[in-house]
């Protein structure tokens, strides 16, 4: 009888032990599930936009690069930008994002008005994605002349750069490159992790990098 007793006490410890232990591992794994998912989502959605690039880089007129060399100011040039990409990201221009909605970097920092990574100018799309575009001071050749942010995730959490937020610079000549292509791999690694900003993870997402690093 005594015997049984101790069988039954050890059966419920190692009980108790194995739910622990399912409990403490399963936030990690429904996190780590939902990462890889705006991975795959994020993936997805930078080869739509090279293809849709790609496209309007065929189809723009001499016309429209006059509109853009003209326009006064950024708050021109954005406009511009939206009504030539509007019709294939689908944006929509009369339907206001709340307020409340604010971003941070991967380190929980939060993103300041006046930073680079700040967007004045941001959108919601048919699928509920939100899309920021800002145009930037033309410095040199190489320099990217827009930046589009893109969150995967719409207004839902946790609204974080290289969590459910990613974006791609764009060049004079219409190609698209990914923030973060043309960093080393070290570099890339620390940015895009829990003490960076998560900014370079919209490339090194791209390349295979793993959110585990």
């Amino acid at each position: 009888m005594l015997n049984k007793k101790y069988w039954k006490l050890e059966y419920s410890i190692t009980l108790f032990v194995i739910i622990g232990v399912i409990l403490l591992i399963m936030p990690i794994s429904i996190e780590n599930t939902r990462q890889a998912n705006f991975i795959s989502k994020w993936n997805e959605k930078y080869n739509r936009l090279e293809y849709m690039f790609s496209v309007i880089n065929t189809h723009i007129t001499d016309d429209i690069i006059k509109s853009f060399k003209k326009a006064k100011n950024s708050e021109e040039r954005e406009q511009l930008l939206i009504q030539l990409i509007k019709p294939y990201m689908r944006i929509q221009t009369d339907i206001n994002v709340p307020k409340k909605y604010s971003i941070r970097y991967m380190n929980k920092a939060k993103v300041y008005k006046g930073q680079l990574y700040y967007f004045e100018e941001i959108y919601f799309t048919e699928d509920g994605v939100i899309v920021g575009i800002k145009d930037l001071p033309k410095d040199g050749e190489s320099e990217p002349i827009f930046i589009i942010m893109y969150d995967i995730n719409g207004i839902l959490p946790p609204n974080i750069w290289g969590k459910d937020i990613f974006g791609i610079n764009i060049y004079d000549d219409g190609h698209i490159e990914p923030f973060g292509q043309g960093k080393d791999m070290n570099d890339l690694k620390k940015d895009c992790s829990q003490s960076g900003t998560g900014i370079s993870c919209s490339y090194y997402y791209k390349i295979g990098g793993s959110f585990k690093d």
